[in-house]
């Protein structure tokens, strides 16, 4: 269940992908730009607007197609075909079931699973035809069709629980944001932050808003602030505060830690992640050079985190983003938010904070970090993408190891035969962050941005082989 967990939480990358693309589209729909007014914004306006109409249909599609081996995309089509057919048989049933992106998060695992059990299913030769992949769209839409049922009869007690759930988190006002943003930031060793961000994000709350004339409901906090609710954001503020301005000045702190005889090559890393935790709000480049080797300094973090994200409610600002909290959402969201102009000073307050904290923190606790990372890092990298693949085989147990290649934004997802044998070291030799191991048959190797690209060449060298 944990190793489905996680790689539920890394197939809900691919649809969330999108949405950054569709938050622009939005912006420049707004009508106060220049050449992009009338006619031409209303355009970008129903763009945006379609990407976030049909969440549900993107989940379906990317979480198949995230679980599938291979990524094939017969079982994104799956994922498609179950969403359809389960909506309009739920809707038929009842028409006030509406379940939001949960059935697309539901039958995409269905569907992901149903392609790598059956996509190279023999059938009798006179049904040869419907065999292997096309056997895939067949059978999730009869299991879509009982999802559909099921949710038409019984959901409306699912629903009860999750708008109980979201009334105790509301009721609980800042300290419920407060343990949102520390969970959110406890949750990344184990890449299930992504499954507690879909519920805060694409289900949590209601707005109703008229579109094309017609009533529309938005769920969740992201959905709901680019729909225009005034009240959403707030389970999205309090990162910009901590991505664009905390864990860059936590950054600083490590630097300052770090010996003089390492500065030189500190300096580069921690300015380039920190760079980039700034810039976009990818922030696990920057998490995991601390989070194995000083995890009291990562607990400080998610602390912060959920104080941040608190602050920000009380304040009463209201800013989302499409993708992350970082600098490139905060100019394309501005005009969207409320008061957003109130994070650059609280940001300020908190960067004196997070590097404070951290400062001493460090000295107390004489936490080495980048003198871990540093001596256990090879000076040599390897820049040759067949070179580096060939490395990254070897250290993983050679090709007879290795059962699937995947990755997400920052991380290497690998399925092997025993993963107990592999040396942590090897990895960091060729770059790695960190390495977690959730159970026997699988490890997560996190390497940055770079991650998706080196998964690439393992999977094309591996077939060259």
């Amino acid at each position: 269940m944990f190793s489905l967990l996680q790689k539920i939480g890394k197939a809900l990358m691919t649809p969330i992908a999108v949405l950054p693309v569709a938050a622009l589209l939005l912006r420049l729909g707004f009508g106060d730009i220049p050449f992009l007014d009338g006619e031409i914004a209303q355009i970008m306006k129903n763009a945006g607007e379609t990407v976030f109409a049909n969440l549900d249909l993107l989940f379906g599609i990317g979480i198949a197609y995230g679980l599938a081996k291979n990524n094939d995309g017969a079982a994104a089509l799956s994922g498609a075909i179950g969403v359809l057919i389960a909506k309009a048989v739920y809707g038929g049933i009842d028409k006030e079931v509406n379940m939001g992106v949960f059935v697309g998060i539901i039958i995409g695992v269905i569907a992901g699973t149903l392609y790598n059990r059956y996509h190279a299913i023999k059938l009798p030769e006179f049904l040869g035809f419907f065999g292997g992949k096309r056997f895939v769209p067949i059978i999730t839409a009869l299991a879509a069709i009982v999802v559909g049922v099921l949710a038409g009869y019984f959901w409306h007690y699912a629903q009860s629980g999750i708008d109980a759930f979201s009334n105790m988190i509301i009721g609980l006002g800042e300290f419920g944001t407060f343990l949102y943003g520390v969970l959110n930031r406890l949750l990344i060793p184990l890449g299930l932050h992504h499954i507690l961000n879909s519920v805060f994000w694409f289900q949590l709350g209601e707005y109703s808003y008229l579109k094309d004339g017609v009533q529309t409901v938005a769920n969740g906090d992201l959905h709901r602030f680019f729909a225009g609710d005034p009240t959403a954001g707030i389970y999205m503020s309090g990162f910009y505060v901590v991505m664009m301005f905390g864990l860059p000045a936590m950054a600083l702190a490590i630097y300052l830690n770090t010996p003089k005889a390492y500065r030189v090559k500190a300096g580069a890393i921690l300015a380039g992640v920190a760079f980039t935790s700034f810039l976009t709000g990818i922030t696990e480049p920057l998490e995991f050079l601390f989070l194995f080797v000083a995890p009291p300094l990562f607990v400080l973090h998610a602390i912060l985190t959920g104080l941040a994200l608190a602050a920000a409610q009380i304040l009463g600002i209201h800013a989302g983003f499409g993708f992350s909290a970082g600098f490139i959402d905060y100019i394309i969201n501005y005009k969207l938010s409320t008061r957003p102009l109130l994070i650059l000073p609280l940001g300020a307050v908190f960067a004196l904070l997070y590097f404070i904290a951290s400062y001493y923190l460090i000295k107390c606790l004489k936490l080495k970090i980048m003198e871990t990372e540093l001596s256990d890092s090879v000076t040599d990298t390897k820049e040759n993408t067949s070179e580096e693949a060939d490395a990254f085989i070897a250290a993983l147990g050679g090709k007879e190891n290795i059962l699937s290649t995947d990755a997400c934004i920052t991380r290497l997802r690998m399925s092997v035969a025993d993963s107990s044998r592999l040396k942590d070291e090897d990895f960091t030799r060729l770059g790695a962050k960190g390495v977690i191991r959730p159970d026997k048959g699988s490890i997560q190797i996190i390497l940055g941005a770079k991650a998706e690209g080196v998964a690439e060449a393992i999977r094309d060298t591996l077939k060259e082989r």
